[in-house]
């Protein structure tokens, strides 16, 4: 049996203003419709042997990431996604990569024994060629069948100075007695200097760290027993307070937000692999990239003639004496004109317009947005709910209006505001509301209004989706002003 372990966290702060902290960047959708996160998860279904896919994420993703793994059926590996177990590992909030690894190991450990094999995936890279992937993939297997720590090397094509690098021996390539062409890695080295980059690649010793790990459950522990104890013990204690429930194919552990607290914010990689004899690296040339930034999401574009690059409706995007620029839309009209290596994307509450050569700075915009206040760093005006979506239409001095999506036999949770009342007006399919002793079913051109401080529920009892539009009034209209009673998805 082999586990992927698909790792989905981070805000994706460069690649902001379409990855947002509520929306981070394996949500991002390619030019093809499928996410990243899509694309990590068909990419392990279609490996030979996996039966399970085991998620860590953040607690408030859970039900867009099901969402998102549900959509993929009928795409390529679909058929066999739809018959694949599901597995949640929930964090509170993010704790870096070693505390991911650890638990995961843990459950893993425990669920299937110490000689399952785990493959561990960012959920936000691209690879291009699932072939030489699953040849990887098999080399990484083997080796960690063997009691190694295996991790994944991309022969550079650049000397990139933004990536982590492994030395490695390449005479060792294939070397184990089990012939698996894993080489033995020497040292982990991070982002060197542009000059040491070029040397880098000019040795063939080097390769870079793509973050994809392979190895048993066992081994890690041990390894983590070894070299991070603490952090080890600090996970289990994590396990030992946390709950977990389980439906039909599906399991959900949701860690407990006390103890979790504890545990050490350190990366597998400082954690354990630097430090562990066990590591092995697999040199491969996969069509890999981490989509660090909008000049490398750009390169998955092709070029035009004077090397322009346009996601998003063609004619909606117009360019007179344009070169080597990067234009994504999101349904306005942009027309740029005489211009030269820009970034410009555009999305309905934001505009990011930036040099090329300074796309990794785009994240210094997320952090003065966040100490400012402005929710631009966290929201889209669209955001995601387990129990659909709301759009924020307009807004201003006491006020804010809403288009509210209830997915059939969906729920809000019973809930009340210290500081608006809410007036809803439903535009297709039906509400039904509760709204303090009274219940209501609420149809088409029909409306409801909710005072300051009275308890209320929206559920949607019908097969197709309840569209309304909400107007809230009231001194504050944070999204924070919310006292949840009771709720189907686990918030209250």
């Amino acid at each position: 049996m082999l586990i992927p372990v698909i790792l989905s966290g981070g805000a994706g702060t460069r690649l902001w203003p379409v990855s947002r902290e509520a929306h981070p960047k394996p949500f991002i959708k390619l030019a093809d419709g499928q996410s990243l996160l899509q694309k990590t998860y068909l990419r392990a279904a279609s490996l030979p042997g996996v039966e399970e896919i085991l998620t860590v994420t953040q607690r408030e993703n859970y039900f867009q990431t099901e969402d998102e793994y549900r959509g993929t059926v009928g795409q390529d590996a679909g058929p066999k996604s739809a018959r694949l177990r599901h597995q949640y590992i929930l964090e509170p909030f993010g704790r870096n990569t070693a505390a991911a690894v650890a638990t995961a190991a843990l459950v893993t450990a425990a669920r299937h024994g110490d000689q399952a094999c785990m493959l561990v995936l960012p959920a936000d890279h691209v690879v291009t060629d699932l072939a030489a992937f699953k040849k990887a993939c098999e080399s990484a297997q083997a080796a960690a069948m063997g009691g190694q720590l295996v991790t994944f090397g991309i022969r550079p094509s650049a000397p990139e100075s933004g990536f982590g690098y492994i030395e490695f021996d390449p005479a060792s390539a294939g070397g184990d007695d089990r012939g698996t062409g894993a080489c033995q890695a020497i040292r982990f080295v991070e982002k060197p200097s542009p000059e040491i980059a070029r040397q880098y690649l000019a040795s063939g010793r080097y390769l870079w760290n793509a973050g994809m790990f392979c190895f048993t459950a066992g081994t890690m522990l041990a390894e983590l027993r070894r070299h991070a104890p603490e952090l080890l013990d600090a996970v289990q204690h994590t396990l030992a307070c946390s709950v977990t429930t389980q439906g039909e194919g599906l399991v959900v552990l949701t860690l407990d937000g006390s103890a979790f607290a504890g545990v050490p914010d350190i990366s597998i990689d400082y954690a354990v692999l630097e430090k562990s004899g066990k590591v092995k690296v697999v040199p491969c040339e996969i069509g890999w990239s981490d989509i660090g930034s909008w000049s490398a999401l750009a390169e998955l574009q092709e070029p035009d003639e004077r090397g322009n690059r346009v996601a998003g409706k063609k004619d909606e995007t117009l360019l007179e004496n344009v070169t080597n620029c990067y234009v994504q839309s999101s349904g306005r009209v942009i027309g740029a004109v005489g211009v030269a290596d820009l970034v410009i994307v555009d999305t309905p509450d934001a505009l990011l317009v930036a040099h090329r050569d300074h796309a990794q700075d785009v994240r210094k915009i997320v952090a003065a947005l966040k100490a400012s206040g402005n929710e631009t760093y966290k929201y889209h005006r669209t955001t995601h709910r387990p129990w659909g979506s709301y759009t924020i239409l307009e807004e201003g001095s006491r006020y804010k209006i809403k288009r509210i999506v209830v997915k059939p036999n969906a729920s809000l949770s019973l809930q009340k505001h210290h500081h608006r009342s809410e007036h809803w007006v439903v535009v297709s399919g039906s509400a039904l509301v509760v709204n303090g002793d009274q219940e209501t079913l609420v149809r088409s051109n029909e409306s409801a209004y909710i005072p300051i401080g009275a308890k209320h529920r929206l559920v949607n009892p019908g097969v197709i989706d309840c569209v309304m539009i909400e107007v809230q009034v009231g001194d504050y209209l944070g999204e924070d002003d919310i006292v949840r009673f009771d709720d189907t998805y686990g918030r209250s």
